[in-house]
């Protein structure tokens, strides 16, 4: 895979590239470097397992060090969630589904305590209690208590001092629909991830439901807007489904980029490299991104061969193509070491901050 370096300067970047791009009708955004004396603002998009880890190396620079102001985070997630403990939650009391904002509020939170072990305690057994996370139950208790699922939201981040606020991308209550390539429509997120097809075009029910208050407002006013990773369809897609969300992001000066994941996920994205990634957001919100940071260091031969056993294979990328997508793409070392193929939170974190301070 060839990419361009994440230590090289934005501007040397675009710069070898900018003719080819002018030829080829691709605009670039204005960007903006974050003064040095405030926080650099950057809003973090996504749902699942990719938002947390991203994050988690967010939080760790969130406080002013060694002369950098710090970070203003926004973490903007996704409601389709309708499996597990939020999805009972969601079926038996009517409750907005809180497990991703549970995961995102914990790592924000940073450092080991007590209180966070407490949130991601799930309860053992076969009836009842049995697979629901106490974080789950406190925020859905508080939005019943409150009769506001936002206020929920911000008063468990202050109980486990969060680095940053959280953001439910819509309060309304939403389904995800997929259009399947056989032509098969499949609503519920946890029948789509059943369904193990390939998955054409995704939807909200309602649709374009409204954002929530702040939402808007962060985007306009962030140095930096992260995409990913996560799950394509059911992760990353249905925050920008929310009405005004792709406005938004055509509109702001931000940096927007897509985190791209380091595996396919089967039954998702199933034979989909990183361009398909990307065409699939411009297939559904137009053109939204600037830039597309992907891993350039590849995992042991050994642990390839234990996924791709699993169905799931190296999510690759080509910087011509995406280049002709309107993309930039920057690569650098974003492997977390072990024997599982993930994103390291700090690299990525690094990568970032870098992009949103002085461009790439």
């Amino acid at each position: 895979m060839v990419g361009m370096d994440v230590d090289a300067p934005f501007s040397e970047q675009w710069s070898q590239d900018d003719a080819r791009n002018k030829q080829q009708g691709v605009e670039r955004n204005e960007l903006l470097q974050a003064p040095k004396n405030r926080p650099t603002r950057i809003v973090a998009m996504g749902g699942g397992t990719g938002l947390p880890m991203v994050l988690k190396g967010l939080a760790r620079r969130a406080a002013p060090k060694g002369g950098q102001p710090g970070v203003d985070i926004t973490a903007v997630v996704a409601m389709s969630d309708d499996g597990g403990s939020s999805g009972r939650l969601r079926r038996q009391h009517g409750a907005l589904p809180p497990g991703d904002i549970r995961n995102c509020l914990v790592a924000l939170a940073g450092g080991k305590s007590a209180l966070k072990d407490v949130f991601q305690y799930r309860f053992g057994g076969a009836k009842g209690l049995a697979g629901h996370a106490v974080g789950n139950l406190l925020i859905a208790a508080l939005a019943e208590l409150k009769g506001d699922f936002l206020e929920a939201v911000r008063l468990s981040g202050e109980l486990l001092g969060a680095q940053g606020q959280v953001l439910p991308s819509t309060l309304a209550s939403v389904q995800l629909v997929a259009q399947m390539h056989d032509d098969t429509e499949v609503v519920g997120e946890r029948n789509i991830c059943r369904a193990q097809g390939r998955v054409r075009r995704v939807s909200l029910s309602p649709r374009s439901p409204p954002p929530v208050d702040g939402l808007l407002e962060a985007i306009y006013s962030a140095d930096l807007i992260a995409i990913g990773p996560g799950s394509l369809y059911s992760s990353v897609l249905p925050n920008l489904l929310v009405d005004g969300v792709a406005q938004a992001l055509k509109e702001t000066r931000a940096l927007k980029v897509m985190v791209a994941n380091l595996m396919t996920q089967p039954g998702e994205t199933d034979g989909m490299n990183c361009l398909d990634h990307v065409q699939a957001v411009i297939d559904h919100v137009g053109p939204v991104l600037d830039a597309v940071l992907v891993n350039g260091r590849a995992p042991s031969e050994e642990s390839i061969q234990r996924y791709a056993r699993k169905g799931s294979y190296m999510v690759t990328a080509e910087t011509r193509e995406l280049l002709s997508s309107g993309v930039i793409p920057v690569q650098a070392d974003l492997l977390k070491e072990g024997s599982k193929i993930r994103h390291d939170s700090r690299k990525v974190a690094a990568c970032l901050l870098k992009m949103a301070r002085s461009g790439l």
